[in-house]
């Protein structure tokens, strides 16, 4: 599966449902973690490395839900697209994660304290990292 068929189902599956600035910013963490050269994320430098990253993508790992049971459509290649050819959302920062609290609150700090809360889009709240990210 190519770099963009992969990205595009996860899109879908992570965020098909937040809109397309929703999964822009689940496009953008996926792109900002390929190209972190530092912490934790400096050793995944490709789209299957990030995505397959243990425990780390629920649609990545979970049998029910799945980036395979996933049929992408022209929205969520195009927004692929977008990302792979250097497209962020500009109120995303640097984020490197996301995650949905079920909640209309969002931690202030993500849950390993690596990072800090930078915006909440959707039902996902995004966070950027902290100084205490590039020790990891």
């Amino acid at each position: 599966m190519s770099d963009l068929e992969l990205l595009a189902r996860l899109i879908q599956c992570e965020a098909g449902g937040e809109g397309i600035v929703g999964m822009q910013a689940v496009a953008s963490v996926i792109m900002n973690r390929v190209n972190q050269s530092m912490g934790e994320y400096g050793r995944y430098n490709s789209v299957p490395d990030v995505i397959y990253a243990p425990r780390q993508f629920e649609c990545a790992s979970n049998q029910q839900q799945s980036v395979w049971n996933m049929s992408p459509e022209q929205i969520h290649y195009d927004i692929a697209r977008w990302a792979i050819g250097g497209g962020r959302l500009a109120d995303l920062g640097d984020a490197l994660w996301f995650f949905n609290p079920y909640s209309p609150n969002c931690r202030q700090s993500f849950p390993n304290n690596n990072g800090y809360l930078q915006i909440r889009i959707g039902n996902h709240c995004f966070y950027n990292p902290n100084d205490g990210y590039f020790s990891t």
